[in-house]
């Protein structure tokens, strides 16, 4: 094998297993994930929305059959936006961090 052939073999080798063992910078959805439980966590503290837990228990049993996948929180407007999936649909719940009130979910 030529010896170019061979450095860019080795190449690629290099980034598949870097890229496999995670030596890589985090991905933005993951640093956007902490973010949102950062931002929760401190509004929560301060008083200004109800914990993450309360909204999961006033949310989740209205989402038979349903897999809850996790949530998003929006800092500015505190709404929790909790994912589910159904039959390979994925559906969004907006849910008002202050009152725990559903405000909009796509599956309807």
């Amino acid at each position: 094998m030529p010896v170019r052939m061979r450095m860019i073999v080795r190449s690629c080798l290099l980034a598949g297993l870097l890229a496999a063992t995670g030596l890589v910078a985090p991905d933005a959805n993951a640093q956007h994930r902490r973010s949102d439980q950062s931002a929760a966590l401190e509004a929560r503290r301060a008083g200004r929305i109800l914990p993450l837990r309360e909204i999961e228990r006033r949310v989740v049993p209205h989402m038979p059959n349903s897999q809850y996948l996790g949530f998003d929180f929006d800092s500015a407007t505190g709404i929790y936006t909790l994912k589910f999936l159904r039959d390979g649909e994925v559906i969004w719940v907006d849910v008002d961090g202050r009152s725990g009130r559903i405000i909009r979910r796509t599956d309807r």
